[in-house]
């Protein structure tokens, strides 16, 4: 009985010591930085993070398309972004992220349709579960990692287009502080009976490619940088814990940690800040610089990835010229 009430209140004081921690390192975007005229993409940008983004976004009078892989849910998401912003730009176009061709062919409707691109967001992700991809690719590395190097790639050729030296284009990679759990084994990423760490790895990938992505596109007017949001109740549990679980760790981490409008600042920051117009390969947590796992910062590691990665997303050696080079 005495080591269950030790057991309780050691619970309740670390529950409490998170909330007061969290409470008191919030950080919220600050910039009053008008949109009007700017193009945005906001992948998951109909739940969440990416719904709050998408609505900043045209409440500051930006063209805004936000993608998902299924139809009601866009199309519910664009409808109430409308509505709360006053903002008639908001498109909903679908994107499923397990899928390359999918990626491929929001890829080439956005540079077929768009004559700018001024904000990529690359927002949307799962938690882990464990299975095989139509492409043969674990489906959280694909949706959390593979899909947004993909997407990223194809579209540079249009955020490049866009970007100018007095204001450049911002591409934002949403990772998370579990990233530092992490382990870097790029032949290795897509085993099914690794599924376990499936979810960090895939976030560690995303912070070696903002790094190596900005090296590549030193002085072409993109920025990229990766943003850690924290804590936030969003349903990206139900993915790895199923419905009941799911929905009580949403709740939970809403009242504890952070809601999905404040999880989405540092995003917010990242893109807008005009402060960091020439800050690229960074990573950020509350609206502020911090430090990644030490392994992002190996070059040797960043380019394995990238080069494991440009053949697992079958990008072709003409595609490379034409987007990156």
């Amino acid at each position: 009985m005495v080591v269950l009430l030790i057991a309780a209140w050691t619970f309740l004081v670390l529950i409490l010591f998170i909330t007061i921690h969290h409470r008191f390192t919030n950080a919220f975007c600050k910039s009053n930085k008008r949109l009007d005229g700017k193009t945005c993409v906001v992948t998951g940008g109909t739940m969440g993070m990416g719904l709050e983004i998408a609505k900043d976004f045209a409440r500051r009078g930006a063209k805004v398309i936000i993608a998902c892989p299924f139809e009601n849910e866009g199309l519910d998401a664009q409808k109430l972004i409308k509505e709360e912003t006053g903002n008639n730009q908001v498109i909903f176009k679908r994107l499923n992220l397990e899928s390359l061709e999918s990626t491929r062919n929001f890829a080439q409707d956005i540079l077929r349709t768009e004559d700018r691109l001024d904000v990529l967001v690359n927002n949307a992700g799962v938690g882990a579960f464990a299975s095989l991809t139509p492409d043969g690719l674990l489906n959280t590395m694909q949706i959390n990692y593979y899909g947004p190097f993909l997407l990223t790639i194809l579209l540079l050729p249009l955020l490049k287009q866009t970007g100018t030296s007095e204001e450049k284009t911002r591409i934002v990679n949403t990772t998370s502080v579990l990233h530092k759990m992490g382990t870097f084994k790029p032949k290795k990423m897509n085993r099914l009976k690794d599924w376990i760490m499936v979810y960090p790895n895939s976030k560690l990938c995303l912070v070696l490619f903002t790094r190596e992505l900005a090296k590549r596109l030193k002085g072409q007017n993109v920025v990229v940088n990766a943003v850690d949001p924290g804590g936030v109740g969003t349903k990206i549990y139900y993915n790895s814990t199923g419905a009941f679980f799911g929905k009580f760790l949403e709740i939970f981490c809403k009242k504890v940690m952070k809601t999905p409008w404040e999880g989405c600042q540092t995003a917010l920051h990242v893109a807008l800040d005009e402060k960091l117009e020439d800050v690229s390969g960074e990573y950020f947590r509350n609206c502020k610089r911090h430090r990644a796992k030490a392994l992002c910062y190996d070059d040797k590691a960043a380019r394995e990835l990238w080069d494991e990665s440009v053949q697992l997303v079958k990008l072709q050696e003409c595609e490379m010229d034409e987007c990156v080079r």
